[in-house]
């Protein structure tokens, strides 16, 4: 991997104008998922994220405090400890110059969920049909509409008709890490809180690691300091 194109390497996570979504369906005890569970992230980024750390073998971001200049909103995927993300997948969702982060992250989710691919362009325009700005001057979409089409259409894989078989039941957001480490591994969310990292899946294809490791006060700050939000599905 180069940094030949981080000049242009896309975000495009817009985040919702209010906080409805977060105070009406925030995740409970009750709606834990039972299976491990991708976590999709909407969350600031910042400059030092596009070039990790290589730290003892594994690929790092957020380690320590200074992470320079933010530069937008982005959303990734979360990978529960037991599931695999394939090498095919990895160099697939690639966002290419476009602000399809939030339609490149919920469609992995779905894909570690079914283990298929599906069309991450088509869950990002149609998020821009139904989320909270008119037109089309802008780029980027909010989580929250990535979430309303897959609850409402369902998904598609590549050149195929939208199936809502493909889509989701519901979706819950987290209110904390251990929120977060219950639904990447259920039977044991100590793993992962005493693992003191989650793995991150982006949208740059090969040009950015295939797991990159974030550690736990990173993934706090992100997510419940900042203009964060994490949210779980329960699959159909």
């Amino acid at each position: 991997m180069t940094d030949a194109r981080s000049h242009v390497l896309p975000l495009g996570r817009l985040p919702a104008p209010d906080d409805r979504h977060l105070r009406r369906w925030s995740l409970t005890e009750s709606t834990l998922p039972v299976k491990p569970t991708p976590v999709v992230l909407g969350i600031n980024w910042y400059q030092a994220f596009d070039a990790p750390v290589l730290v003892g073998g594994s690929h790092w971001i957020g380690r320590g405090t200074s992470w320079g200049q933010l530069r937008g909103g982005h959303a990734v995927c979360l990978l529960p400890p037991s599931l695999v993300d394939t090498f095919d997948w990895w160099r697939f969702y690639d966002q290419g110059r476009e602000g399809a982060c939030v339609g490149y992250a919920a469609t992995r989710m779905m894909t570690l969920l079914n283990r298929q691919r599906y069309d991450a362009p088509w869950l990002y325009h149609e998020a821009r049909k139904v989320d909270d700005w008119a037109g089309e001057n802008y780029s980027g979409t909010s989580v929250r509409a990535g979430m309303d089409v897959l609850r409402d259409q369902g998904h598609r894989a590549p050149l195929r008709p939208v199936s809502a078989a493909h889509g989701i039941a519901a979706n819950r957001w987290a209110t904390s890490v251990e929120d977060i480490a219950a639904c990447l591994n259920p039977a044991d969310p100590s793993r992962v809180l005493n693992a003191g990292y989650v793995r991150l899946l982006n949208s740059w294809g090969a040009w950015y690691p295939h797991l990159t490791r974030v550690p736990l006060e990173a993934l706090h700050r992100l997510v419940f300091a900042e203009d964060g939000e994490a949210t779980v599905v329960t699959d159909r």
